[in-house]
């Protein structure tokens, strides 16, 4: 039986690869679900995905399994038990910003009945299939990350820049960068 391939990125650390094969790059329409992703790759910046992937059990705990209701309503007292969590990333700055965040996500689920229905219209609904044979051809940004990137930020969003919105397209499955080696690139 031949090995399976897997793209690169993911072959250090077997998190890594159980992300990888169950959850990268799988189109994600659960406004629960969209929430949380926006709450971790706005973590993410500045430090690896695998330091987000270790805590995200610990971010489930600590930020009431990503409920934005709840989240949106956390006062000082919450925010500095926040603050002294050993088990998430303790910035201040990216805890107001998954506060604030939430406020903006609920108004947004409003406007539009959901929060699936705003994001997934940055790709018209549909999952951009790229074909990349190396991890360096992968890009950063895009244009349409740029875009959402602008646009969300315009909404009141932070921790939104464009590398972290491609990040989350591809998170959400989106945009689908496995490369064309790996098992999982027609899927």
């Amino acid at each position: 039986m031949l090995p399976i391939k897997r793209c690169e990125w993911c072959l250090t650390d077997p998190l890594y690869i159980r992300y990888h094969d169950n959850e990268w790059g799988r189109p994600i329409h659960d406004d629960k679900k969209l929430f949380e992703f926006l709450v971790l790759e706005g973590a993410q910046a500045g430090l690896s995905w695998l330091t987000v992937l270790k805590k995200r059990e610990s971010y489930r705990k600590a930020f009431d399994l990503f409920d934005p209701q709840k989240i949106a309503r956390y006062d000082d007292e919450k925010v500095n038990s926040l603050l002294n969590n050993q088990e998430i990333i303790r910035n201040r700055l990216k805890i107001d910003a998954t506060i604030n965040n939430a406020k903006i996500f609920l108004k947004i689920n409003d406007r539009y009945g959901s929060f699936d229905r705003y994001i997934w219209g940055f790709v018209d609904n549909r999952i951009i299939q790229n074909n990349w044979d190396s991890i360096k051809e992968i890009p950063a940004k895009t244009e349409a990350s740029d875009m959402m990137s602008m646009v969300l930020k315009k909404e009141g969003f932070k921790f939104v820049g464009n590398t972290i919105c491609y990040a989350y397209m591809q998170a959400v499955g989106m945009v689908n960068d496995h490369l064309t080696y790996c098992y999982l690139h027609k899927k």
